[in-house]
């Protein structure tokens, strides 16, 4: 699997100034230097907040394009059969940038699935653990005790939520 890691300090800036630009800024990435149009009259400190979001979205899109949701499904569809029976069904399963807080999510009843992308460079027991308890949460949308009744059919879940209270990503309720 590809990593995910995200590098954004990794691109060098360039910054190109135009008289004719008034207000918009713009970024692509040319060889490796992200360049930045940006208007004459804008300081480097009025520019600066923007080099960082610009940054941070170019960082996001090289991550989503090196994760593959059709692993992710796939992988979804073997441990749903070996959890779940196979019963559980869902509308989409894919990898995402903007969850910074939780390692997935699940919107039970529009199907829809997102795993974070910090969890793809972590070890299979524990990708595998998400994704049963995102599964989980298609026939039990809350934390009760029948939800960590199913969650637990994964005999790796104890092993998984200690090593993501260890990199501080899980949080103790559950």
């Amino acid at each position: 699997m590809p990593s995910a890691k995200s590098g954004q300090n990794s691109l060098k800036t360039r910054i190109i100034r135009s008289k004719k630009r008034r207000k918009t800024i713009e970024a692509r990435e040319v060889d490796g230097i992200l360049e930045v149009l940006a208007p004459a009259g804008m300081s480097d400190k009025e520019l600066d907040p923007h080099i960082l979001k610009l940054k941070a979205r170019i960082e996001r899109r090289k991550i989503t394009s090196q994760l593959d949701d059709k692993t992710l499904e796939k992988r979804a569809q073997v441990l749903n059969q070996r959890y779940f029976d196979g019963i559980l069904r869902w509308r989409s399963i894919r990898w995402v940038t903007n969850q910074n807080k939780r390692h997935g999510s699940c919107t039970p009843w529009r199907g829809n699935i997102r795993i974070s992308h910090r969890i793809a460079d972590m070890p299979r027991f524990v990708r595998d653990y998400v994704i049963v308890h995102e599964l989980a949460h298609l026939a039990k949308p809350n934390h009760g005790k029948k939800f960590w009744d199913l969650v637990n059919r994964y005999s790796k879940t104890e092993r998984a939520r200690g090593y993501l209270m260890a990199v501080g990503l899980e949080d103790l309720e559950g």
